[in-house]
């Protein structure tokens, strides 16, 4: 297990002080924040020895001073995104911090705040969450904007689907527009100084926001030349967003997270740039109990664990609010501190995140590879004519919300859902990537494509697929042309009905037949059904099913069902039973498993719908070090004695597992535990972020 920090293949953002309780040990922080005392903050958690990020929001933040005129003696409360009665849309609960317009002047606030920063020698800087809400687009500066970008009279975003539609492209390209501005310059300053800063976004996925009805940049992060890469927020608050498969509305904490994952790499695959995957042990709402962030948080877990294209994890937002604030407990009313047993499992996960650039990667289902395509404009046209655009932030009970069927989008899970239910390889791509990435479709065998709730920016994007189809793809285009926004103004306009009648003329295809047509080495199908009556009972999903699969076995490829969804990655076994397909799965070896905070042995376990698991194999490698809920370092080890020291949290109580050849004849120090069974030894004692000189003789 590697305890290489330059790698910084973990981390975490925290806006509390340095505190042992809180110090997990990662290889790099990002102290959250801009105030007075950052630099403070950003000192402790170097002398601490961290590699030191700072983290801030680029849409809202305590940037009152800004607001109330203090900074360039203007008021910019105008500058606040605005919805349609005019009033301020706010971040959470607050009172006086709101979404921001990123206008050229508040751009210009952002680098001056963060100049500061630059000198104070932070190894790179995210900008999270660059987000503008649908229902936003009344204020004052953003009429402006729409005046300046598209040479006319502003138009009330929720008037026409066509207003709609442009007011998510000004947005997006608002905030793109300030996010190359403030890494450009601030990059080019800490260059005169000698040094190299890093930018980083930290963002939500393209199918939350979507899903949540929130613009952001997304795929234009890739064209923008001063970020590094980014963090991919997909945890609890954003996975158990309830969507509809087979009738019934439900959360799918697990396959959403899944999903949402997947299509997060595509903000840097094909490309040098870098990926973090976030997951949180707890979420932004309080009222939950220990049981239910436990359980979620390993379904997002092991979710994230499924794309072995990224190695690289958040591994908690906040460790201040997991390990020092109490929460219900099942069954209680009372509000008690972090159970120990949870704050183990948290950081054996944590730990063994370290290892998982594993160059061997073996799937248990070798079917077909499955895309679902997910372009920047689904998030351009989440409103419905008669509609409005709703409020969600995962604060809310969703299962309770009356009339939000729209925030279901049963679009896209009518089209991904029903595969992934079979137990095949599914993952969303982002459309635009194919336009420059010639290889964003290789690990696509079967592509299912609709442009019922997004559209293409280009026809250069119908050319890419095309290609691929003549090397051989399997396109299904799903679609019953319905949609009100093929009406808008485009690229299309007047010389095609649709944008589908341009892509059937790229491909050299007949939108209008039924059946599977040859184009080149490949085929495509068109499919004239609206992809949400697919989630409206289990007979129409295999509908859905049947056509994927009769393209995948024309492309030469096995159809499997399975209800099990499972990688091997090096020593590691990750995987999960779907819930809506049924049944059980025995997983049988020599493993540990590490969703227990004990490390047990598993050598049979039956898994039943739902479950999830993450093991070890024992019978991989001969490697001593296993697994430890603490930071293993300074490893020295001969024929007669072993001693390392094990870093973790105060308060936590670590297990470490190891493989020897015999029980111990001595352990120092007193206070560490130890237990011997078939060739494995378990260390058991309290944390200490300073470390644990751990000595045994054999």
């Amino acid at each position: 297990m590697t305890d290489d920090k330059q790698r910084e293949a973990t981390g975490f953002q925290e806006q509390a002080a340095y505190d042992e309780t809180i110090d997990l040990r990662t290889d790099f922080v990002m102290v959250y924040g801009l105030n007075d005392s950052t630099p403070e903050r950003i000192a402790r958690w170097r002398e601490a020895g961290y590699r030191v990020h700072l983290m801030t929001g680029i849409s809202w933040g305590t940037y009152q001073d800004y607001l109330d005129g203090r900074w360039d003696g203007s008021d910019h409360w105008a500058d606040a995104q605005a919805a349609g009665d005019g009033s301020p849309i706010l971040h959470g609960k607050s009172t006086d911090i709101p979404y921001m317009v990123p206008t050229f002047s508040f751009t210009e606030y952002l680098v001056q705040k963060l100049r500061p920063i630059i000198e104070l020698g932070v190894e790179g800087i995210h900008l999270e969450e660059p987000e503008f809400w649908a229902r936003a687009g009344y204020s004052e500066s953003f009429k402006r904007e729409w005046q300046a970008f598209f040479g006319e009279e502003w138009q009330p975003p929720h008037s026409t689907p066509e207003a709609h539609f442009r007011a998510g492209q000004l947005k997006q390209h608002l905030l793109s527009r300030s996010l190359d501005r403030v890494t450009s310059v601030l990059r080019d300053e800490a260059l005169k100084l000698g040094r190299q800063v890093r930018f980083y976004v930290p963002t939500h996925s393209l199918l939350n926001y979507t899903q949540w009805q929130i613009i952001s940049p997304e795929s234009r992060l890739r064209t923008l030349p001063s970020i590094d890469g980014a963090i991919a927020q997909v945890w609890t608050g954003t996975s158990r967003t309830p969507n509809v498969y087979a009738g019934k509305v439900a959360e799918r904490t697990f396959e959403t997270a899944y999903l949402e994952y997947g299509i997060a790499q595509d903000l840097t695959r094909g490309t040098d740039r870098r990926m973090w995957f976030l997951h949180d042990p707890i979420e932004d709402h309080p009222d939950r109990t220990w049981e239910d962030y436990l359980a979620n948080y390993q379904r997002t877990l092991v979710a994230s664990l499924l794309h072995p294209g990224v190695s690289r994890y958040e591994v908690a937002p906040w460790p201040n609010r997991i390990f020092n604030r109490p929460y219900l407990r099942e069954g209680s009313t009372e509000r008690q501190p972090i159970p120990p047993d949870t704050a183990t499992s948290y950081l054996i996960a944590m730990n063994s995140l370290r290892d998982l650039d594993q160059p061997e990667v073996r799937w248990a289902n070798e079917g077909p590879r499955i895309g679902v395509v997910l372009s920047d404009t689904a998030m351009f046209q989440r409103w419905s004519p008669g509609g409005d655009s709703g409020h969600y932030d995962g604060l809310q009970d969703a299962l309770a919300l009356e009339g939000r069927e729209q925030l279901h989008f049963s679009d896209f899970y009518g089209l991904a859902l029903p595969p992934l239910y079979e137990g095949q390889k599914v993952w969303p791509v982002q459309l635009e990537n194919v336009l420059d990435t010639p290889d964003a479709l290789d690990d696509v065998d079967v592509l299912v494509l609709s442009y019922e709730f997004q559209k293409p920016l280009a026809p250069g994007i119908h050319y890419a697929l095309a290609g691929w189809v003549n090397r051989g793809g399997s396109l299904l285009y799903v679609g019953d042309g319905a949609d009100p926004y093929h009406e808008i103004r485009s690229w299309w306009t007047g010389r095609y009905d649709t944008c589908v009648d341009h892509l059937a003329e790229a491909l050299g295809a007949d939108p209008k037949h039924d059946g599977i047509q040859p184009i080149g080495a490949g085929r495509v199908r068109f499919l004239p059904t609206r992809p949400a009556d697919f989630t409206e009972s289990p007979e129409r999903a295999a509908e859905l099913v049947a056509a994927i699969r009769e393209l995948a076995e024309a492309g030469g490829h096995s159809w499997t069902p399975t209800n099990w969804l499972s990688v091997q990655r090096g020593p590691y076994l990750i995987g999960a039973v779907l819930e809506e397909a049924g049944g059980t799965h025995v997983v049988e070896g020599n493993y540990l498993d590490l969703l227990d905070p004990q490390l047990g042995l598993v050598t049979k376990r039956e898994l039943g719908p739902g479950e999830l698991t993450w093991l070890r194999d024992l019978s991989y490698d001969d490697e001593p070090l296993l697994a430890s809920a603490s930071r293993i370092v300074d490893w020295q080890q001969t024929d007669s004695t072993l001693q390392f020291t094990s870093e973790a949290p105060r308060g936590v109580q670590v297990t470490t597992a190891l493989r020897t050849p015999t029980e111990p004849k001595a352990i120092r120090p007193t206070t560490v535990v130890p237990h011997y069974n078939a060739g494995i030894l378990w260390l058991h004692h309290p944390g200490d972020p300073t470390g644990t000189h751990i000595e045994l003789d054999f």
